[in-house]
C-alpha cells in the first residue's frame, strides 16, 4: 500500500495550435512524466474558454495511466480549476473507470480517493458555435462499422476519428472512403517501463473515456457539434463485485458514464457539443444481425484485442483463441451464412472441443464473465441455445457439449425469451429523437 502522504500530481497542460502539440505533465512519488498528443495543426479555436476547459479535463482523464503505477489515495491538481460536477466526474474516472484495475490488483479505493483542485467559480460557459457535423470514433471492430452503415443510410455525414490508428482501424477507414481525423498519443516511456517493475501496479484503464476527451478537443478545434459513439447496451453489465461495488471492464462504455460525460462536455461548451452512442438501444446480437446487411468490411474489420494489440494488421485479423473472438463468432452464427462467417474467421470456432471452456464462461455455465468487451451472459446463453436448433450449427462440437447444461441451468422458456429480448430495441438511450427515429426506420 502506498504511504498515505503520497500524492499524484496533475499539472496544467499546454497546447500549441501552430504545431498541434499538447503536453500533459504528471508527478508521482518523486517521479515526473510527460505525455503528448499530436493533433492536426492549424486550428483556430484553441484560445476559447471552452477549449481550455476541455484541455484541463483531458489532463485529468489521461492521468489515470500514471496514477495507477502506485494508486495513491490523494490526487492534486492545484493549477486546474474545476466545478463541483467536474470534480465528481474526475473521482468517477479514478474510481469506477479503474474498477477492474483495483479488483484485479486487490486494491480498495472506492470512496477513499480525494482530489484537490482550484475552485472554478466563473459560472456557466457561453454557448459556442459548432458546425452541424459528426465525429465518429472508429475502433476497427464490428460496432463502429454498424454505426457507419446507420449514419450513411440515414443521410448523416460523418468524419472517422481515431487515436493511434493501426491495423483494422486503418483498413476500415480505407473501406469507408472518407478522410479521417487522426491523433497520435505518445505515452511516457518511463511509465511503461515502471509498470513492469516490482513495487508498481499495472492494469486496465478506461480507454473509451480517454479517447472521448481527445475527440472532444478535436470537435472544438475542427468544428463538430456531435461525437457519436458505438457502445451497445450490454456494456453497462459489470463483471464482478469488489470492495462493495460492481466493477465493469467496459465502465467508460456504459450508459451511466455516457450520461455523465455528455453532461460535462455540454457544460464546457454551453450546450453546443453533444455526445451519445448510436448503438445503445441494441444488444450485441442485434448489432451482429445489422452487420450482416453490409459485406464490404468482412476482410478489414477485427474485434480481436489480442492480435490487434500485438501485431496491428500483420498476420490474421482474428486469433481464434480469445474470449472476444469466441463471443463475436457466437453472436454472428445465428444471423450470418455459415460460409461467410467461416471465411471471415478462417476456421470454425464452435467445432473445436478445446474452446468449450471459453464458451461456458461466456454463457455463465462456469467461472465469471471474462475481463473483455463481451456481451451479457444471458445473451451468449441465448445465442448458444439458438444454435442447438440451427441446421448449420447444432452438430458443432461445442454446441453439442454444452446443450444439456445450458437447458438445465436456464430452461428453454427463459432462453427463448432472452433471445427475443436481444432482438427487441431498448428505449434507454441518449440519441437525439429525430436521429433515433431515422435509425429505427432503417434498422429493421
Amino acid at each position: 500500500m502506498p504511504p498515505l502522504t503520497e500524492q499524484f500530481r496533475i499539472a496544467r497542460p499546454h497546447f500549441d495550435p501552430a504545431t498541434g502539440l499538447a503536453r500533459f505533465s504528471y508527478g508521482l512519488d518523486g517521479l515526473g512524466f510527460v505525455e503528448t498528443l499530436h493533433l492536426p495543426p492549424g486550428a483556430d479555436a484553441a484560445a476559447s474558454a471552452s477549449f481550455l476547459k476541455l484541455l484541463d479535463l483531458t489532463a485529468i482523464v489521461l492521468g489515470v495511466s500514471y496514477f495507477k503505477l502506485r494508486a495513491p489515495f490523494a490526487i492534486s491538481a492545484p493549477d486546474i480549476a474545476l466545478t463541483d460536477s467536474e470534480r465528481a466526474f474526475a473521482i468517477d474516472i479514478y474510481e469506477n473507470g479503474l474498477g477492474e484495475f483495483y479488483a484485479r490488483n486487490q486494491l480498495q479505493r472506492f470512496g477513499r480517493l480525494t482530489i484537490a483542485t482550484a475552485e472554478d467559480r466563473t459560472g456557466p460557459l457561453p454557448r459556442i458555435t459548432l458546425p452541424e457535423r459528426t465525429l465518429l470514433p472508429i475502433g476497427g471492430g464490428k460496432d463502429s462499422l454498424v454505426s457507419v452503415d446507420l449514419l450513411t443510410h440515414t443521410g448523416v455525414p460523418f468524419t472517422p476519428f481515431a487515436v493511434n490508428p493501426k491495423g483494422p482501424i486503418l483498413t476500415s477507414v480505407a473501406a469507408i472512403g472518407t478522410d479521417p481525423v487522426y491523433v497520435t498519443r505518445t505515452l511516457d516511456a518511463e511509465m511503461i517501463r515502471l509498470g513492469k517493475e516490482p513495487g508498481y501496479y499495472n492494469g486496465h484503464v478506461p480507454s473509451t473515456a480517454i479517447n472521448s476527451m481527445i475527440a472532444a478537443l478535436c470537435a472544438l478545434l475542427y468544428g463538430y457539434n456531435q461525437i457519436v459513439l458505438s457502445n451497445e447496451r450490454s456494456a453497462s453489465e459489470g463483471n464482478v463485485e469488489f470492495d462493495g461495488r460492481e466493477t465493469n471492464h467496459q465502465y467508460s462504455k456504459s450508459l451511466g458514464f455516457e450520461l455523465r460525460i455528455a453532461g460535462i462536455l455540454a457544460d464546457a461548451t454551453g450546450g453546443a457539443l453533444q455526445y451519445f452512442s448510436l448503438l445503445r438501444p441494441y444488444s450485441e446480437a442485434r448489432i451482429a444481425s445489422l452487420f450482416t446487411h453490409e459485406s464490404k468490411f468482412d476482410r478489414v474489420f477485427s474485434s480481436c484485442n489480442r492480435n490487434f494489440r500485438l501485431t496491428g494488421n500483420d498476420g490474421p485479423l482474428w486469433c481464434g483463441e480469445c474470449p472476444k473472438c469466441h463471443f463475436v463468432f457466437l453472436i454472428f452464427a445465428p444471423f450470418m451464412a455459415k460460409d461467410r462467417l467461416l471465411s471471415i474467421f478462417g476456421k470454425d470456432l464452435l467445432d473445436n472441443p478445446a474452446h468449450e471452456g471459453s464458451f461456458r464462461e461466456l454463457a455463465g455455465l462456469a467461472g465469471q464473465k471474462p475481463w473483455e468487451c463481451v456481451g451479457e451472459i444471458l445473451e451468449a446463453a441465448a445465442c448458444l441455445y439458438t444454435l442447438t436448433r440451427h441446421a448449420d450449427w447444432h452438430e458443432a462440437a461445442v454446441v453439442r457439449a454444452v446443450k444439456a447444461d445450458l437447458l438445465a441451468q436456464y430452461g428453454e422458456p427463459r432462453l427463448q425469451a432472452a433471445m427475443a429480448e436481444c432482438l427487441t430495441d431498448s428505449h434507454d438511450h441518449h440519441i437525439p429523437p429525430a436521429l433515433a427515429a431515422k435509425v429505427a426506420a432503417y434498422a429493421v
